[in-house]
């Protein structure tokens, strides 16, 4: 069942699960994948620990813990999390001391609420940095506006970075532009640039998910020929960016200074289509170099039936701009699309961590012990 998965890391692509629970931790799910399904790290998101924590399964303890102390829901919640991502963090250090720190990484998110707040975003990642006390953490940062400089400034600090919710080729650059600035900081403040690691999360399939709808809505046949294309499109100038940027002279200063580039991850890796492979977002996006972070249906899929056939990423651009050139001609602007998932990203996470404030809240509620 492992050969494909095998193979698409021979290829040089890290596989990394989309998913973390506590339940995945204390059965010995994720130290199995890691052991036979070629799985080198992990992602969670508010959607993901939202999901975990209101299933239950194996936090009731811990939630009467911090109810008898009367903490609030807020700290609550990064209490359950961060546990979370340092038992998970531990069971992947193996795989991070055996990459000199390139994979074996665990990542978690800052309150999605401050996506728009600078300042807040940065204290935020070096309290979780503080909090989670593992050399193997990501700290996720969304790629907004206001989380470009944040990205600056805790990269300065020292502290490794997921940059996520990633739509666009323009704030792609701007991304590796946050990184190199950042990489420069620690460098001036003399701090050793080897230990400091970053992935730029470039979504994929919501980009197909919003085009596609936008095509059927045309309804000619010159519309459906383009369905499913655009996303890899997307995904592929990507990583012709990321090629560009990190054999630029000035790159070339901070590779003999020893910093690591900052690899393309390509998430929302999940078919939403059920007309297309369910293998689509993992065998068309294999270059070297990348982290495909998938949900367990896509790795089970990739495992069982996924055809790895070699870097499909290579020799692709002038047809990846082709399509989206095609796409605009019909009139569907990119720069709309790829705003409006920017912008619905920041939204279903928020969405997502007040669903988690309200569960552990009322969980906390009910496990309170009684007065008296």
């Amino acid at each position: 069942m492992t050969d494909a998965l095998k193979r698409l890391s021979d290829e040089g692509v890290a596989i990394w699960l989309d998913d973390l629970s506590r339940k995945r931790i204390t059965s010995g799910n994720l130290a199995e994948l890691i052991d036979q399904q070629h799985v080198v790290g992990v992602t969670t998101n508010p959607s993901i620990f939202q999901k975990a924590i209101s299933s239950g399964d194996g936090y009731e303890q811990q939630l009467t813990d911090l109810a008898t102390r009367k903490v609030t829901v807020d700290e609550a919640i990064r209490m359950i999390t961060t546990a979370d991502v340092r038992d998970a963090a531990d069971i992947l250090r193996p795989v991070f001391d055996a990459t000199d720190g390139q994979d074996g990484r665990v990542s978690i998110e800052v309150d999605p609420r401050l996506a728009h707040h600078t300042a807040a975003t940065v204290a935020e990642a070096k309290q979780l940095a503080w909090l989670v006390d593992r050399p193997n953490t990501l700290i996720k940062i969304p790629a907004t506006k206001a989380g470009l400089p944040a990205i600056t400034e805790v990269i300065g600090k020292g502290i490794s970075v997921n940059v996520t919710l990633i739509f666009s080729l323009e704030r792609y650059r701007e991304v590796m532009d946050a990184y190199l600035a950042g990489l420069e900081k620690a460098k001036a403040a003399g701090l050793d640039l080897s230990l400091i690691h970053s992935v730029a999360s470039f979504f994929v399939s919501r980009v197909d998910t919003e085009i596609d709808k936008r095509l059927d809505a045309l309804g000619t046949d010159e519309a459906k020929a383009l369905k499913g294309k655009a996303a890899l499109a997307n995904a592929r100038l990507a990583y012709e960016a990321y090629e560009e940027v990190f054999s630029s002279d000035r790159w070339a200063a901070l590779d003999r200074a020893q910093a690591n580039k900052q690899r393309p991850l390509w998430a929302s890796t999940g078919v939403k289509d059920p007309a297309y492979k369910d293998t689509l977002y993992v065998v068309d996006l294999v270059a070297p170099g990348t982290v495909n972070t998938m949900p367990e249906a896509t790795l089970d899929a990739t495992a069982d039936h996924g055809q790895i056939t070699g870097n499909t990423i290579a020799g692709t651009y002038e047809q990846a701009r082709a399509d989206l050139d095609a796409v605009a001609k019909l009139g569907i602007s990119y720069d709309d699309v790829v705003q409006l998932l920017e912008d619905e990203g920041v939204e279903k996470f928020e969405a997502s961590w007040i669903d988690l404030l309200n569960s552990t809240e009322a969980e906390l509620k009910r496990l309170a012990p009684s007065e008296g």
